[in-house]
């Protein structure tokens, strides 16, 4: 499910935007919003994946507003002036939407929107990755542990200061990753076999973080750890 927010302060256009977004059976409307500082609120005290705003706005413009964020979501820009377009896009906007629009045009830009956010099959050893504003190339042998957190995953990498956050759910991303190098150790975790150096009492140690081994994963965890084993 994607969370998204609807920002116009025009009300039946609006009006009309929400009403879209309801007939979208993976969007998910956290909020309606006819000023940026109402939809600051809103993306300051939950995930939010995708902004649906107006251009030009009184106060802030959706242009502005978006270049404010700290943590981008994604953006469809929504106008009734298309000389905004370059500039929409100068932003990595995912679409931009003419106004008036119908409803297939505003399907074809979340769609973009929900393919940004979906993993690509591993190839070659590699997977991009989309997480907030960024589409990131990973190395399957760069990445340490993945947390599930229920939409989403918490992917650490080596190198990389924060951990990557794409909206996948923890059980497709195990069905796309190589079983002879991933596995599965507890409901909320999957391990990089090839960068486990320690293990103490059922937990996988990577520096500072400890992962437990649950117990529907432990026979095959230990199976895997004493075939290893120095004899």
């Amino acid at each position: 499910m994607i969370n998204c927010i609807a920002i116009d302060d025009e009300p039946l256009a609006l009006a009309q935007l929400t009403g879209y977004v309801s007939r979208v059976s993976f969007l998910n409307l956290v909020a309606s919003c006819q000023d940026t500082f109402e939809a600051m609120k809103q993306i300051s005290s939950q995930r939010i994946d995708l902004l649906f705003i107006d251009i030009n706005m009184p106060d802030l413009n959706g242009l502005d507003f978006v270049r404010s964020l700290v943590e981008k979501p994604l953006v469809i820009f929504t106008t009734a002036y298309s000389e905004y377009a370059v500039e929409g896009f100068k932003v990595d906007a995912v679409d931009y939407l003419l106004k008036p629009f119908g409803f297939q045009d505003f399907l074809k830009a979340v769609d973009k929107a929900r393919k940004w956010m979906e993993y690509a099959v591993p190839q070659n050893g590699t997977i991009f990755v989309k997480s907030d504003s960024r589409v990131v190339l990973v190395n399957l042998s760069d990445i340490k542990y993945i947390e599930g957190m229920s939409e989403y995953v918490r992917i650490y990498v080596e190198g990389e200061d924060k951990p990557l956050m794409p909206l996948i759910s923890i059980k497709k991303l195990e069905e796309s990753l190589p079983s002879s190098q991933f596995m599965r150790v507890h409901r909320s975790y999957i391990v990089n076999l090839r960068k486990i150096t320690e293990v103490s009492r059922l937990r996988i140690i990577f520096g500072s973080a400890y992962i437990p081994v649950g117990e529907n994963y432990k026979d095959k965890f230990m199976e895997f750890i004493n075939s290893r084993m120095m004899k």
